[in-house]
């Protein structure tokens, strides 16, 4: 029986802890005796409510299912940090193995030695590309053909270990953060689903990481500012990396407007619209509100000022008085 802590906070990890909890009802020799997750956040105005992170309420969900077959409740640790408190916490529940998703936070050396099997984790890239906090849009970033997931032995250098399980599948180039996200988290599931079915922690060996390091780094609010000099590939595939967070914006004078879905135009006629400085507002064609860039035009099809709610071209134009001719800033 491989007793498991599982680690992971957002809800691309959800599926990731249903099949763990599945397992283990359905007889598999793994037990799910705890999971590792964020502190609930606090919101409204009064900070009183409390939200807890999606892996929380899941388990939560789960515990319903658990009771009617005799089992008992999901034990859920919800540090600030992993402190000795922790690892005295997580050392009472006798662990074998640590399996994280997600989790966002390093290990350290003193809290992967509760583990007497170690830990693997899964990560949403093709390692070695993309280690770090945001593989997802950083694939979208880069214009990929495809991307993967892989499942690693957890190393004490961040998204360094032995590669134990992947999976490569291809890119439309039409992904957003969010779809990818909704498909990576189920094909996650299946991944580690076959690898712990014939898992021995101790004997199974991973494949040393090959290529190229790619790092990338915690997306913050202003990275989602566009930059008209780019081309119309680079300006687009940002708006679907940033979709749904931090979204990409721009700004008429001091008026903030998101750019939510847009295409970049293969040809256009010059001698009817011809160049002008990046970030002009060109007009509307067949596919939006065409807007120039450092190399091709840009047709958005969706937009929103802020604080207003989301519209199609179509619409913003009819309230958008002297908006041709405007040129967007940086």
């Amino acid at each position: 029986m491989l007793r498991i802590i599982f680690a992971g906070s957002p809800a691309i990890a959800v599926p990731s802890l249903n099949t763990l909890a599945e397992m283990e009802l359905a007889g598999k020799e793994v037990a799910l005796v705890g999971i590792l997750t964020n502190p609930d956040t606090t919101r409204g105005r009064n900070r009183g409510d409390a939200e807890p992170t999606d892996i929380s309420a899941a388990a939560s969900a789960l515990d319903a299912i658990r009771k009617e077959k005799g089992l008992t409740p999901i034990t859920q640790i919800k540090p600030e940090k992993l402190d000795a408190l922790v690892r005295q916490e997580v050392a009472a529940l006798a662990p074998d193995i640590l399996v994280s998703f997600a989790y966002g936070r390093i290990f350290g050396p003193r809290f992967l030695a509760l583990f007497p099997k170690g830990g693997i984790n899964i990560h949403p890239s093709l390692l070695p590309k993309y280690r770090g906090a945001s593989p997802i849009p950083a694939a979208i970033l880069s214009i990929e053909k495809e991307t993967g997931i892989c499942i690693q032995k957890l190393a004490l250098e961040m998204d360094s270990g032995d590669i134990l399980a992947e999976e490569r599948f291809p890119l439309s180039g039409r992904e957003t953060t969010s779809s990818l996200s909704n498909d990576v988290s189920e094909r996650a599931a299946d991944l580690l689903r076959h690898l712990l079915e014939n898992f021995d922690p101790v004997t199974q060996r991973g494949r040393p990481q090959e290529g190229e390091v790619v790092y990338c780094r915690e997306l913050k609010k202003e990275d989602g500012l566009i930059d008209w000099s780019k081309s119309a590939v680079q300006i687009e595939a940002q708006i679907r990396a940033y979709t749904p967070w931090p979204l990409s914006f721009t700004f008429r004078g001091t008026d903030k407007l998101f750019i939510l879905d847009a295409l970049p135009l293969d040809r256009y006629n010059e001698a009817v619209i011809p160049p002008a400085i990046p970030g002009t507002v060109l007009g509307a064609g067949s596919n939006g509100i065409l807007i120039q860039t450092g190399d091709g035009i840009l047709a958005v099809s969706r937009l929103q000022w802020q604080a207003k709610k989301a519209l199609t071209w179509q619409a913003f134009f009819n309230g958008a008085r002297g908006f041709i001719g405007t040129t967007l800033s940086n």
